[in-house]
């Protein structure tokens, strides 16, 4: 199964992983709408891809995303990359601003519930929505309480959703390391110490965007899989 005239929007496809998906997807002959909050980034991207729409959508703001969604036609698939992961990302628990710890649910987690409310409307049987969260999720490290809190809530959120959206199919990805262009824009030391993080998996190395793009494409051409968290972080879970 091909995206041949498949109608899909990429929520966060201005830049990282969701311009990754738009791309294949556009490649693979769909028709592509890409969302941001950033209407520069939005319209680099949609200049960069050429031939598709933009939409300026924030999915933390109920009523906008009722809104687009009741002007906006339907879809086949609607996928999420979206995230914001704000002041509270890594630090000792014990010294957190709890107020900014509950910011890094905003985007990946409320935003997402959000858009499954609205989007369930649009989309038809057999269709698909896909999200996004993080493979801290399932690896904790020290320091990322909440970080890891927000990923496993995502995860908990595709299989809620699927039972509840049937036959709307409803999944995630769940990215190990990627050489995004946040990634790319980190000091070299910083960068350095991350890649080193990666060495001893058995795929020793971050992943990039292109990569893990394909298991978007996956889960939106595969009719037959529905509440599944795709991990792709380069075997990192056994190292």
């Amino acid at each position: 199964m091909s995206l041949q005239d498949a109608r899909i929007l990429v929520i966060g496809g201005g830049s990282g992983i969701g311009h990754a998906v738009a791309r294949a997807a556009k490649a693979d002959g769909a028709t592509v709408t890409i969302a941001s909050t950033n209407a520069e980034r939005l319209a680099a991207a949609a200049g960069r891809l050429g031939g598709v729409a933009t939409a300026l959508l924030d999915i933390t703001d109920e009523a906008a995303v009722a809104g687009y969604f009741a002007g906006s036609g339907g879809f086949d698939h609607i996928v999420s990359t979206a995230g914001d992961w704000g002041k509270a990302r890594r630090g000792p628990f014990a010294e957190m601003n709890l107020e900014d710890a509950a910011a890094l649910f905003g985007v990946r987690f409320w935003g997402a519930a959000k858009l499954a409310k609205h989007a369930g409307k649009v989309l038809p049987a057999g269709g698909s929505l896909t999200l996004t969260s993080g493979m801290s999720a399932f690896k904790p490290q020290k320091g990322s309480v909440m970080a890891t809190a927000m990923a496993g809530s995502v995860e908990h959120l595709v299989y809620g959703l699927a039972v509840e959206m049937a036959p709307i199919r409803v999944n995630g990805v769940f990215p190990g390391g990627v050489a995004t262009e946040i990634f790319q824009g980190l000091p070299e030391a910083i960068r350095t110490a991350e890649e080193a993080r990666f060495a001893g998996q058995p795929l020793p190395r971050i992943g990039e965007p292109d990569e893990v793009a394909q298991a978007y494409l996956y889960l939106m051409t595969c009719g037959y899989v529905t509440g599944q968290v795709l991990q792709v972080d380069g075997g990192g879970m056994l190292s």
